[in-house]
């Protein structure tokens, strides 16, 4: 089998950044659940690989499992959102598109400072591609905080999740089968139950932009 060399984990940590980035760039609610999607393919397929090498049958399930929850069934629901409240357009955000580049440029720079230099110990040859999850790390972060709309922020959750992920397979971190299943069906269940919710916030309120929730108070 051939082995994932530091400059193919840094290519793959690229798309996974590149990905993220373009999710904050992306107009439309669908463009951000394609991301995602395109995404989650990349954390399953190094989990597919990982397994292999592993030579674990749970491993090989656990990866099967992660395609199939992030790369076809969240997307599902998500797109069901988007065509139940026509949704397609309603991505906002509260910084304009070159104060949110700026943003992102300073949370990449961030990321290579000395300090977060201490996590390089963990993989000292995969420096550049480790360095690159931790901006993905800060820049999903940014875009839940950044959208105003609450699909895009649900989609920065789960993207703030497979960015975890990819730093734990960069940094050579053990997990096991059982926890990457639950951890899938902790999802799972979370996309369900904020499908619902997004969809009574919908109905009540006719958006899910949050900002107009701001009026609400308590009695």
């Amino acid at each position: 089998m051939i082995p994932i060399t530091p400059q193919i984990l840094f290519f793959l940590e690229t798309m996974l950044f590149a990905s993220v980035v373009f999710m904050h760039i992306a107009k439309k609610n669908s463009g951000v659940i394609f991301l995602y999607a395109a995404q989650s393919l990349i954390i399953a397929i190094a989990l597919f690989y990982s397994s292999l090498k592993e030579a674990s049958l749970l491993l090989v399930v656990a990866a099967v499992a992660t395609f199939l929850v992030k790369v076809i069934i969240v997307p599902y629901f998500f797109s069901g959102l988007i065509k139940k409240h026509r949704l397609q357009f309603s991505v906002s955000t509260y910084l304009n598109t070159p104060m949110t580049l700026i943003v992102l440029a300073l949370l990449t720079a961030f990321s290579y400072s000395h300090f977060f230099g201490p996590l390089t110990i963990l993989a000292p040859d995969k420096e550049n591609a480790l360095s690159l999850a931790i901006a993905m790390v800060l820049i999903s972060i940014f875009l839940i905080i950044n959208r105003k709309g609450a699909l895009s922020q649900m989609v920065g959750i789960l993207s703030l999740e497979n960015a975890i992920v990819s730093f734990a397979y960069v940094a050579g971190l053990e997990t096991t089968a059982g926890l990457q299943v639950g951890i899938l069906f902790d999802i799972f269940i979370w996309v369900v139950i904020a499908s619902v919710f997004a969809s009574m916030i919908y109905r009540h309120f006719g958006s899910l932009n949050v900002s107009v929730l701001k009026h609400l108070k308590e009695e």
